[in-house]
């Protein structure tokens, strides 16, 4: 029923843009946030960034302050993710996810992952 597809990914030179989308269906109202995550070869998924819904607040983790810019299109199902000033270290796999509870508060759904790989 819920479903999260993820676009944009591809090869850009250090220091471009990048605009990541992700178009979901099946979530409601009740849902608590939708997110970016990413993960580098060799090493964790990381928490990158997300919109709260209801008060459609924006998050970002430290090392992506001032880069990153999340966004939430209700009319269109889609949360984006715009990358700024690209650096090497943001190769990886970009994930969207949605955490489908307020209850729970917990991202359980998620996309297939769409690679970005920052060439030097």
């Amino acid at each position: 029923q819920i479903q999260l597809v993820e676009s944009g990914g591809g090869l850009v030179q250090a220091g471009g843009s990048l605009t990541l989308s992700c178009r979901y269906s099946g979530l409601t109202s009740s849902t608590y946030a939708t997110g970016w995550f990413r993960q580098a070869p060799g090493k964790h998924r990381e928490y990158v960034a997300s919109v709260t819904w209801g008060d459609n607040t924006s998050w970002y983790s430290d090392p992506v302050k001032g880069r990153f810019t999340v966004s939430l299109n209700e009319a269109t199902n889609t949360l984006s993710l715009v990358i700024m000033n690209l650096e090497p270290d943001d190769t990886a796999v970009y994930t969207c996810a949605a955490a489908s509870s307020k209850v729970r508060r917990r991202y359980d759904y998620w996309g297939q992952g769409t690679q970005v790989t920052v060439s030097s």
